[in-house]
C-alpha cells in the first residue's frame, strides 16, 4: 500500500507543468486574459537578467547584486505593477514596489508576463522524480567580484498523495566590480540566506500547495556616484501562503488561498536609523460555473489587512477586491468580459473605490493563426511613502488611474522538425493622477506628492523565432523588438512631451542556442536605446552574454552539470539609473549535482 501511494504520487507530480493553470478568475487579477509571455527560468541567469528578456519591461536596477530590483511594464512604475508567487500577491504597502532580488528564483521554474493585468507571476519550480521516492539537487556558483552562491534541494514524495521539498540557498558577494577610471563600487556587498519548504497534494477533485519562505539579508547601500553612501541595509522576509483547486463536477471548480507575511526592514545609516516592520494577511477565492459547453461564469472575493509600523509613522490597510466575470468559448472564437471593484480603507479613516471593466477577445483565423485585443482599466492606490511620511506625505492623493489597450497577432506552426513563431502587438497606455512631486504652494523649497502627472504610452512589440529538434540535436533563434513611446504629458511639467525617465525607445533582443549530446551554448545580445532621466538624455547600451552548459548521466548515480557563463562579455560600462553604473565583464561557473 505505501509503495503504491508512492508511485501515485510520483506519477502526478512527474506530470505538473511549471505554468499557470487557468481559469476565468484568479485572487484579485480579474479575469485571465490572453496576451501573456511565458519564460523558462534558468538559473544561470539572476532576476533583472531574466526580465531583460522582454522588451516591454523596464528593470530598475541600482547595480550589483545586492542592488535594489524592480520592474515596470509598458511605461508604468513598479508600484503600478503587481508581482506574484504561485498566484499569490506580494504586497508593500509601504513603498508599494517589491525587491525582486528576494523572491528565490533558484527554486522558481517560470515567470508569465501578463500584460493586460500589468503583472509578474513567478511559479515554483514542481518536483520531479525518477525511479526513486526521493530527489535532490545541489549547487555551487562562483564568480567575479568575489561572489559565491550555495544551493540545496531535497524532494520526497510521501505517503497519501503528498510531495514535501526543502530548499536552502547562501548568497555572498563582495560586489566590488570596477567602473569608469579604475574606480570601484564600495559598500556594495551582500550576504543572503534563503530557506523554503513546499507541500504538494492531491485531495479528491483536486489538489493544494503549502508554501513556506524566509529570506534574510544583510547588504550595504553604496548610494550614487553623486553621494556616495556607508549605510546598510538588513532585510528579513517570511511568509506562508496556501492554495487549494478543486473541481468537483464540470458544473463548478474553486480557488482558494491564503497568506500571512512578515517584513522586516532596519536601515542603518550615519543621519539617523529607521526601522520598518509589515505584516500582512490575505484572504482570496473564486468561484467558477460552467452554465453551457461554451459559456462560463465567474465570481471573485479577496480580502487583504497590513499594518506598518516604523520609527516614523504607522498605519493599517484594509482591501477588499469583487469580481464578476463570464467567459465564451468556441472551437474559433473566445471572449472574456469582467467588472471588478477595489475598495482600500486605511487606519486614518482614508477610503477609496474604483470599478475596473475589462475584456478580453481571441479569435482563430486559420489553425496556428490568432488575432487577439484585450482592454482595461486599472487603479493603483497610493503607497504609505506617498500618504504619510512625514515632511513629505500628502494624505490627499487619489489613486493611479490607467486604461490600457492591446491588438495584436500571433503565428505558430510546425513543420517536421522545426517550429516557427512570429507575433505582432500594438499597444496604447494611458494614465492619468499619476503621484509626482511637486512644490507646494505654501512654501516652494517643500516638494510634495501630487496627482499631476500624466502619461501617455504607445508601442509595438515584434518577436520571430524558429527552434529546431532532431535526434540529439537541437537549436533555436529569436528576435524580440519593441518600439516604445511613453510621453510626459503633465502639464506645465519641464519635461512635458519628453520620453519618461529610463524607459527606452527601442530594445532588441537576439537570442540563439545549439545543443548537442548534453552540451548547450546559448547567446544572448541585448540592444537599449533612446532613453533619458529626468534631466537628459543617457547613453545607448548594449550586453553579450555567453553560457556553455554540459550535462553527464552517471550510471545509477545521478547527474552531474557543468556551465560557465560569460555576462556582458562586451565590457560595456553602462548605467540603468543615473549614477549608479553597472557591471562590466564578469563571469560565473557552476557545478550542479542532481540524483
Amino acid at each position: 500500500m505505501f509503495l503504491s501511494l508512492i508511485s501515485a504520487a510520483v506519477i502526478a507530480f512527474a506530470a505538473q507543468p511549471d505554468t499557470l493553470q487557468s481559469v476565468t478568475v484568479v485572487a484579485d487579477r480579474g479575469l485571465v486574459v490572453s496576451r501573456t509571455d511565458t519564460l523558462i527560468i534558468e538559473s544561470t541567469k539572476d532576476v533583472g537578467a531574466s526580465l531583460l528578456m522582454f522588451p516591454g519591461i523596464y528593470v530598475g536596477d541600482y547595480g550589483g547584486v545586492a542592488g535594489l530590483k524592480s520592474a515596470g511594464l509598458r511605461g508604468f512604475s513598479s508600484a503600478h505593477t503587481a508581482i506574484y508567487v504561485d498566484g499569490v500577491r506580494v504586497s508593500n504597502v509601504q513603498s508599494g514596489q517589491a525587491d525582486l532580488g528576494f523572491l528565490g528564483l533558484q527554486n522558481m521554474g517560470s515567470l508569465v508576463v501578463d500584460y493586460a493585468q500589468n503583472s509578474l507571476a513567478f511559479n515554483t519550480r514542481r518536483p520531479v522524480f525518477r525511479n526513486s521516492p526521493v530527489a535532490a539537487e545541489l549547487k555551487i556558483n562562483g564568480g567575479s567580484f568575489g561572489s559565491w552562491m550555495t544551493y540545496g534541494r531535497l524532494d520526497f514524495a510521501l505517503p497519501h498523495n503528498l510531495v514535501l521539498s526543502v530548499n536552502g540557498l547562501g548568497n555572498f558577494s563582495k560586489g566590488n566590480y570596477p567602473f569608469g577610471d579604475g574606480e570601484k563600487r564600495e559598500n556594495n556587498d551582500l550576504k543572503q540566506f534563503q530557506a523554503g519548504a513546499d507541500i504538494f497534494g492531491l485531495v479528491d477533485a483536486g489538489d493544494f500547495h503549502i508554501k513556506m519562505y524566509y529570506n534574510g539579508a544583510d547588504r550595504g547601500t553604496p548610494g550614487s556616484l553623486s553621494w556616495p553612501s556607508a549605510d546598510r541595509q538588513k532585510d528579513r522576509n517570511a511568509f506562508v501562503q496556501g492554495l487549494l483547486r478543486l473541481t468537483p463536477g464540470s458544473f463548478y471548480s474553486l480557488n482558494l488561498s491564503t497568506k500571512g507575511s512578515l517584513d522586516d526592514l532596519l536601515y542603518l545609516s550615519e543621519w539617523g536609523n529607521g526601522r520598518y516592520t509589515q505584516s500582512e494577511f490575505q484572504l482570496n477565492s473564486s468561484h467558477s460555473f460552467r452554465i453551457l459547453p461554451w459559456w462560463s461564469v465567474s465570481l471573485a472575493a479577496d480580502a487583504s489587512i497590513a499594518g506598518l509600523v516604523s520609527d516614523y509613522y504607522s498605519n493599517t490597510r484594509i482591501g477588499t477586491v469583487a469580481a464578476l466575470a463570464t467567459a465564451f468559448r468556441t472551437a474559433r472564437f473566445k471572449a472574456d468580459l469582467a467588472i471588478e471593484y477595489a475598495g482600500t480603507w486605511d487606519g486614518r479613516s482614508s477610503y477609496w473605490g474604483s470599478f475596473s471593466p475589462s475584456a478580453d477577445i481571441r479569435f482563430t483565423i486559420v489553425n496556428g493563426l490568432d488575432i487577439l485585443a484585450f482592454g482595461r482599466r486599472a487603479f493603483r492606490t497610493p503607497s504609505f511613502n506617498e500618504l504619510y511620511y512625514p515632511g513629505y506625505g500628502n494624505p490627499d492623493l487619489r489613486p493611479e488611474d490607467a486604461w490600457l489597450t492591446d491588438i495584436g497577432i500571433d503565428f505558430s506552426r510546425g513543420v517536421g522538425a522545426w517550429k516557427l513563431k512570429a507575433r505582432l502587438d500594438g499597444f496604447h497606455n494611458f494614465l492619468t493622477d499619476k503621484i509626482i512631486s511637486a512644490p507646494s504652494a505654501d512654501n516652494p523649497a517643500i516638494w510634495l506628492p501630487y496627482n499631476v502627472g500624466k502619461v501617455y504610452s504607445y508601442g509595438l512589440d515584434a518577436l520571430a523565432g524558429a527552434d529546431f529538434a532532431k535526434g540529439l540535436w537541437a537549436a533555436g533563434l529569436s528576435a524580440r523588438y519593441g518600439w516604445q513611446k511613453a510621453l510626459d504629458k503633465t502639464p506645465d511639467s519641464y519635461s512635458f512631451n519628453e520620453q519618461i525617465p529610463y524607459i527606452a525607445r527601442h530594445t532588441l533582443i537576439l537570442q540563439g542556442y545549439l545543443s548537442w549530446w548534453g552540451i548547450k551554448l546559448e547567446g544572448v545580445y541585448h540592444l537599449n536605446a533612446g532613453r533619458r532621466d529626468s534631466v537628459d538624455v543617457m547613453p545607448d547600451w548594449n550586453t553579450l552574454d555567453l553560457s556553455l552548459c554540459k550535462e553527464f548521466d552517471i550510471k545509477r548515480a545521478g547527474q552531474i552539470g557543468l556551465s560557465l557563463c560569460a555576462r556582458n562579455l562586451l565590457d560595456c560600462r553602462y548605467e540603468v539609473v543615473r549614477d549608479y553604473p553597472m557591471p562590466g565583464r564578469s563571469f560565473l561557473g557552476s557545478l550542479t549535482y542532481k540524483f
